[in-house]
């Protein structure tokens, strides 16, 4: 596995905080808030990096605006 960049370990501290928070995050919400068009490769990185502690994140399909967008959140 290759280490993920200095940027995009600073944008994975800040969604895994967000996660933890209890909120849920789209890919629009991520490019908005953290500055990342790949939410689906920062969610990767912290559930197979053991820096993160390998979090339970779920992701389910939702309807926003007549499409279907990934929305994932923490479990438990």
């Amino acid at each position: 596995m290759t280490e993920p960049s200095l940027f995009s370990s600073s944008q994975n501290t800040a969604i895994l905080s967000y996660l933890k928070s209890g909120r849920t995050l789209t890919g629009l919400e991520a490019l908005s808030r953290f500055g990342t068009s790949r939410l689906a490769a920062r969610i990767h990185d912290l559930k197979t990096d053991e820096r993160y502690g390998k979090p339970e994140i779920e992701a389910r399909t939702v309807n926003m605006n007549g499409k279907r967008v990934a929305e994932y959140r923490m479990v438990g």
